[in-house]
């Protein structure tokens, strides 16, 4: 069975003579546009406002000079590094008949000096000698980045967005809770419905009432956390009627699915659909390189160590994992990864344990990815009977 292709190479051949190639080196305000003309002894270098339109007329200028050299263009090639401006860009080039890549930024080697030179145009010859080195089908040039659709970056934004709402709400509580300590206020909770009723009690240790501005800020604080706590409940009440209003479609069925492992949650499922097991990956080192669950060693001469975690795949994915797996040892005690960890940690080291859990991590990210994308229940793992 032949394995999905991992973008490190291209599979079409190059006819460097019938192949316009370009690169562009992004700003905010502008674009520096690097290419390879067939045809032309120059390689032109050209600098545009950040407008596609701008861009695509500079394409088909380039060319026509190479049809005028005598040269029959078959295939215009275009790649720029991922960043802020995201994929966009590359969807709007392929309707109109561009060939576009959009390039992983840490695949691209670069100088080792300590203090190299850097400018847009060193970067755009550097970028254009990593995608032709590519595009000539050489590995480890480079790597592309798939090119989700519109629908694929907007399935994943409910998902982040409560994972940026959760992460204000902490922020909110640590700072009203800085301030009561601050203070030397015991006893207040500032959970409760109606806690902001409550802060004109409040007395400090010397039995003095809550200076004036400081009240005005906790309440201000505590209707922003009431604002912010209403908002996940939007998202969440929006994910509940998303899944049942098709339960058993495409990503909706895989959320169903890994919800009814003991120890998982619809939050938990949600996020890991959306975004790794949606993905079409090659194999389980692949996923597991994707989380950021691989290791980094250091090894040269007589030399061996491990740096820690690559940490070079999706943050989300790996924090998730990890919280899961300690999850996992508690609600699935019986399960075979559990025994596993608990004879790797029997000397019951702290080191050893939190090693070892990033390991369970990656075990039980491969066991739910095949889960959910073949149906595969491992022996041992609980699930909740089916809704």
């Amino acid at each position: 069975m032949p394995h999905p292709n991992d973008l490190s190479r291209s599979l079409v051949a190059l006819e460097q003579d019938a192949t316009l190639i370009a690169v562009i080196e992004m700003g905010q305000a502008s674009w520096l546009i690097a290419g390879i003309v067939p045809g032309l002894e120059r390689q032109p270098l050209k600098k545009l406002a950040a407008d596609p339109d701008t861009l695509l007329q500079l394409l088909h200028r380039w060319r026509n000079e190479a049809m005028q050299a005598g040269r029959s263009i078959k295939r215009i090639a275009l790649a720029y590094e991922a960043g802020r401006d995201g994929f966009w860009l590359a969807r709007w080039l392929r309707t109109h008949e561009i060939e576009a890549h959009v390039i992983h930024p840490a695949s691209v080697p670069v100088s080792r000096e300590h203090r190299r030179a850097k400018t847009d145009r060193l970067d755009a010859e550097l970028l254009k000698r990593a995608f032709l080195g590519w595009l000539r089908g050489e590995p480890k040039h480079c790597t592309m980045a798939a090119i989700p659709t519109l629908e694929d970056e907007d399935a994943r934004r409910p998902s982040r967005e409560r994972e940026s709402l959760v992460g204000e709400c902490t922020r909110i509580v640590n700072r009203v809770k800085a301030t009561r300590a601050r203070l030397g206020i015991r006893g207040f909770r500032l959970t409760l419905a109606r806690a902001s009723e409550h802060l004109k009690s409040l007395r400090t240790p010397e039995g003095a009432a809550v200076p004036q501005h400081t009240l005005a800020e906790l309440r201000r604080d505590l209707a922003r956390l009431s604002f912010v706590k209403q908002q996940i409940k939007e998202i969440e009440a929006s994910r509940t009627e998303r899944l049942e209003a098709t339960p058993g479609e495409g990503r909706n069925a895989m959320v169903h699915l890994l919800a009814r492992v003991v120890g998982v949650g619809v939050e938990t499922a949600d996020m890991l659909v959306q975004e790794v097991f949606s993905r079409t990956l090659r194999d389980r080192k692949a996923l597991a390189r994707y989380a950021g669950l691989t290791g980094a060693p250091d090894e040269s001469g007589r030399k061996r160590r491990e740096r820690g975690l690559a940490k070079a795949g999706n943050a989300r994915v790996r924090r998730g994992m990890i919280q899961l797996a300690w999850g996992h040892l508690l609600h699935q005690k019986g399960s075979p990864l559990a025994e596993w960890y608990r004879r790797r940690t029997a000397d019951a080291r702290g080191g050893t344990r939190k090693t070892m859990v990033v390991a369970l991590a990656r075990k039980l990210l491969i066991v739910l990815w095949r889960l959910a994308t073949t149906g595969e229940a491992p022996a041992g793992l609980r699930l909740r009977p089916a809704a």
